[in-house]
């Protein structure tokens, strides 16, 4: 492709971003605009802004890639995301609005009135922000270095920078008007070069796999295929509840049911999207593509040619950038929300501090980590968030008998084991045999210890249940409509 069709598909992106994130300033002025955008977005605008930032560069590239290398196995990735939503739905989205909290570390202070769960909840936010922004600052990388021929760390700058403005300058409303943009367009992105490609396959005999290629066989490819995918599904769909910018999003919405109905909308946006990677990496197998996180980008041009190819690259482009600001933004804000209010006292002027350190630190270690699968360490940061927030959550929302022991118990030891897979995974290896599968695929084992360390010590603890469980326990599970006093909560550090 041209660079200049690529650099003018980016730069129109970010100015995009710039512009629409700038039209924030005018409506954010106070604290609870900058957190939550005062709990006034809409089912429809919230559920669009989840899909713009829940759509990351695992979405955008990382499926295709991995489903053109593994094969229709790896179909198990878009519908474990996409599946998550369900339980999010049935489990967490209503109580977790009606908490009133702004953060996570918000809440685990508010059910189990402890400082001490609330920090350990901080650093694991923090984590698992870092965690899944540096796939999307390396894969901004590639994408750029591939349209441009630009060095690795040019296009992870870009979407650095451009994300510290947005969130600078109107945080969470800035940032929501941005990811809804940004949903429609990576679903366009993704959509119209798929209509031209299937015409050009379907005008050019519809070729298909060869016979008896391993492809279409399921659990083919890596070692202990079974444990890893089982592994894979329980840290997709539990794992979902526990990202702390999805959750953020929820503390948007005006009351539980708006949660609800928002979450029944992220499914549906979500699923139309999702079914199109897969065809993405069906086609490349079928020409013979490289396996790389590439394939979406080289496809358009392989299939179509000329300059009609070109073009629809570009596009992709810009849907590639587009899933990185907005994932990037909504991490950037959940991280900064956190920084900001449990080490800088909270306000406006400590969260544009903290965001800088959110932005910064994960772009640094982008260019030192090992180079790894796009969806692979994007997975890892689900598995973390399924190790440790899920239980928290499901216990600390349903199980009144959850006591602040316990809660820390299990944060540590599953967020802990999680985390420390994560990080051998991706600065140590390469590893073979079940020490791989492991290490690269933890929840199937940390998920479950999590949940039987948080249980176990909480009954041997029983004089540790927090003091005003019960009126906790009321206030998340009573429908607003009753009227009960649930104005939005305040932590002790504020």
């Amino acid at each position: 492709m041209s660079p200049a069709y690529g650099v003018t598909a980016v730069v129109l992106v970010l100015l995009a971003a710039v512009l629409i994130g700038a039209f924030g300033i005018r409506v954010s002025r106070t604290t609870s605009d900058f957190y939550v955008a005062s709990r006034t977005v809409s089912p429809l605008w919230n559920a669009s802004a989840i899909g713009g930032e829940y759509l990351s560069a695992a979405s955008f590239l990382g499926v295709a890639g991995l489903i053109l290398t593994y094969g229709a196995d790896m179909l198990w990735l878009p519908v474990g995301w996409t599946g998550g939503y369900l339980v999010l739905l049935v489990l967490v989205s209503a109580p977790l609005r009606r908490s009133g909290a702004y953060t996570l570390p918000d809440f685990a202070e508010a059910r189990l009135e402890s400082m001490v769960v609330r920090r350990a909840s901080s650093v694991l936010v923090v984590l698992i922000g870092w965690l899944y922004l540096m796939p999307q600052f390396q894969s901004a990388g590639l994408v750029f270095q591939t349209v441009t021929g630009a060095p690795t760390w040019a296009g992870g700058l870009l979407v650095a920078v451009v994300v510290a403005l947005n969130v600078l300058s109107g945080g969470m409303r800035s940032i929501t008007f941005v990811q809804a943009f940004q949903y429609w367009l990576k679903l366009t992105a993704m959509a119209v070069p798929l209509v031209f490609m299937l015409i050009a396959w379907r005008s050019g005999g519809s070729p298909g796999l060869p016979p008896g290629d391993p492809w279409a066989l399921p659990l083919h490819g890596r070692e202990h295929p079974v444990y890893a995918t089982y592994s894979l599904i329980m840290a997709t769909f539990l794992g979902t509840m526990g990202l702390p910018h999805v959750l953020v999003r929820f503390y948007t919405n005006p009351d539980g049911r708006a949660a609800r109905r928002t979450t029944l909308l992220v499914l549906t946006l979500l699923g139309a999207f999702y079914l199109m990677p897969a065809v993405y990496g069906y086609l490349g197998r079928v020409y013979g593509l490289p396996a790389t996180d590439a394939v979406v980008l080289t496809l358009p041009g392989r299939l179509i040619g000329g300059t009609a190819g070109e073009l629809l690259t570009a596009l992709v482009t810009a849907g590639a950038f587009a899933a990185f600001l907005s994932t990037s933004s909504g991490l950037a804000v959940s991280v900064a929300g956190v920084i900001a209010q449990d080490l800088m006292g909270g306000g406006v002027r400590p969260f544009r501090m903290a965001t800088v350190l959110a932005v910064t630190v994960p772009f640094a270690l982008a260019g030192l980590a090992r180079t790894l699968p796009v969806a692979d360490v994007v997975g890892l940061a689900f598995a973390v968030a399924a190790s440790s927030f899920c239980p928290l959550l499901v216990l600390g929302i349903w199980w009144r008998r959850l006591t602040t022991v316990g809660a820390l118990a299990g944060l540590l030891t599953g967020g802990g084991l999680a985390c420390g897979a994560g990080v051998v995974t991706i600065v140590g290896g390469p590893y073979s045999g079940w020490v791989e599968a492991l290490l690269a695929q933890p929840a199937a084992w940390s998920v479950p210890i999590s949940f039987t360390v948080m249980i176990v010590v909480s009954l041997l603890t029983p004089s540790r249940v927090p003091r005003n469980v019960a009126r906790t326990m009321v206030r998340l599970h009573t429908p607003e409509i009753l009227d009960v006093d649930r104005g939005d909560w305040r932590p002790r550090s504020v």
